[in-house]
């Protein structure tokens, strides 16, 4: 296998662990989103501290990158919280897909922190997702509203944590990363657990220890891709996850998207693949 197909292959296996965490994290029931996110992080701690253990790897990073792992830690654990909560209150498909326009955002903060330039058709791009957006968000200014608003706002807390990672990424390993950002999360949200803590079933633990493995598959999927290919090679194939929700979803929850949503999903996916031909013509 090429590096590219390599690339590709696993950054589909992150697809897919991501679409499963998402259905295990539904299946789990009426639980706190707090509680939810606390058991998906205390899963990718011990992972990721096996890894690092392996690799005899640094837990903590170097002191010059711990502030910005303390800032990347906190964007990300604010949109794991809106995500997980927009998960729980509105169509899979539909909080999966709204979730995807991080990589719009990604754009956005490159611009205003890395000084990267903005270019005419990735500025074209960001608008038409936008209006993708609408479709799915069907705006009527309802409390039905509030879990698609949800998931909008973890896509930004996503595409400014993504910006940060950008920076990391040849300063930091991954595990040494992705350990920080758990550790951070669980130590962070430990007052709230206990607090909003409600009782389990075996049923329900199984469900949020699944969805904590799976998403483990799924962060170090993506991780080891862009290891093999970069971004704009392979970033389109991340769009699977819709793919995967829906079916699941479908046959899990007998759940389907409305024509609306299905017609937001390809105007972002047809954003997205425009700028993936554009990229590819600039390699």
């Amino acid at each position: 296998m090429s590096n590219k197909l390599k690339g590709i292959t696993f950054i589909i296996i992150s697809a897919f662990g991501f679409a499963v965490m998402s259905i295990f994290i539904r299946l789990s029931g009426d639980l706190p989103t707090i509680q939810k996110v606390f058991f998906r992080n205390i899963m990718t701690i011990f992972f990721s501290a096996g890894l690092i253990i392996y690799f005899k790897g640094t837990f903590f990073g170097t002191r010059g990158n711990r502030s910005l792992l303390l800032y990347r830690s906190g964007l990300g654990l604010s949109g794991m919280v809106l995500y997980f909560y927009a998960i729980d209150n509105s169509v899979l498909a539909d909080a999966n897909m709204l979730n995807k326009i991080s990589t719009f955002f990604l754009i956005l903060f490159s611009f205003v922190f890395l000084k990267e330039r903005i270019k005419r058709y990735q500025t074209i791009s960001i608008i038409v997702a936008f209006i993708g957006t609408l479709f799915i968000i069907k705006p009527a200014f309802q409390i039905e509203i509030i879990p698609y608003i949800a998931a909008i706002f973890s896509a930004i807390f996503a595409g400014a944590s993504y910006t940060l990672l950008r920076y990391l990424g040849d300063k930091e390993k991954f595990f040494t990363i992705t350990f920080f950002f758990s550790l951070f999360s669980v130590v962070t949200l430990f007052p709230f657990f206990i607090y909003y803590f409600e009782p389990m079933t075996t049923t329900q633990l199984i469900y949020l220890l699944l969805a904590g493995t799976f998403a483990s598959i799924g962060q170090y999927g993506i991780t080891i891709a862009y290891r093999y290919a970069p971004a704009r090679e392979i970033s389109i194939f991340n769009y699977l996850n819709v793919v995967f929700v829906t079916i699941i979803s479908f046959f899990v929850f007998t759940e389907l998207p409305d024509i609306y949503s299905f017609i937001g999903y390809f105007i972002i996916f047809g954003s997205s693949f425009y700028i993936f031909c554009k990229t590819q013509k600039e390699v």
